[in-house]
């Protein structure tokens, strides 16, 4: 991890006390809720809202005009990805919650509207590849789906579900006695 190109920086923070039993329990159900693989993408999820919520409070802090300029382009992003409706304001902004972050995941997304029983199941069959966009198959369950493609989410066809696959009757062929 460092300053070069091919070094990533790290993309989540843990939180300031780990132990905190409130804490623990909120994460737990969260985690179960959106079917998060490890508390890492919680956090990644709470890092990414921290990092758009100073951005609205840097945006506050600035004189109006410069704020009328600058201040489409953060609701214009959000929009687009479906965190805030068209004529929201800052404040909306600041009020944003990890659940609304982590309910435009694709793996959550393809839960409602696939009407998948468990957010584990969704979060398996966008691994395996049975998810796609459009055309294009996305198999990254943290991909964020913008409300352009959330109605181009399906399953793949040849995938079936939580239904049993009818398997192909085999008939012995007994071979005849010879006649004596």
């Amino acid at each position: 991890m460092g300053d070069h190109p091919k070094n990533s920086r790290k993309m989540w923070r843990k939180p300031k006390r780990p132990l905190n039993y409130d804490l623990l329990n909120e994460e737990l159900y969260v985690l179960g809720t959106y079917g998060l693989k490890n508390k890492r993408e919680l956090w990644k999820a709470h890092t990414e809202l921290s990092r758009i919520r100073n951005q609205a409070r840097s945006l506050l802090a600035l004189t109006q005009d410069v704020r009328n300029k600058k201040e489409p382009t953060l609701m214009k992003s959000l929009t687009r990805i479906g965190l805030v409706k068209d004529n929201s304001t800052l404040d909306d902004v600041l009020n944003l919650k990890v659940t609304d972050l982590l309910a435009r995941r694709l793996q959550t997304v393809i839960q409602k509207k696939a009407n998948i029983k468990s957010p584990y199941l969704a979060r398996q069959a966008v691994v395996h590849g049975h998810v796609m966009i459009g055309e294009r198959i996305v198999n990254i369950p943290s991909y964020t789906v913008t409300v352009e493609e959330e109605g181009q989410v399906s399953l793949s066809p040849d995938v079936e579900l939580g239904k049993t696959k009818q398997q192909p009757v085999v008939e012995e062929v007994k071979p005849e006695q010879p006649a004596e």
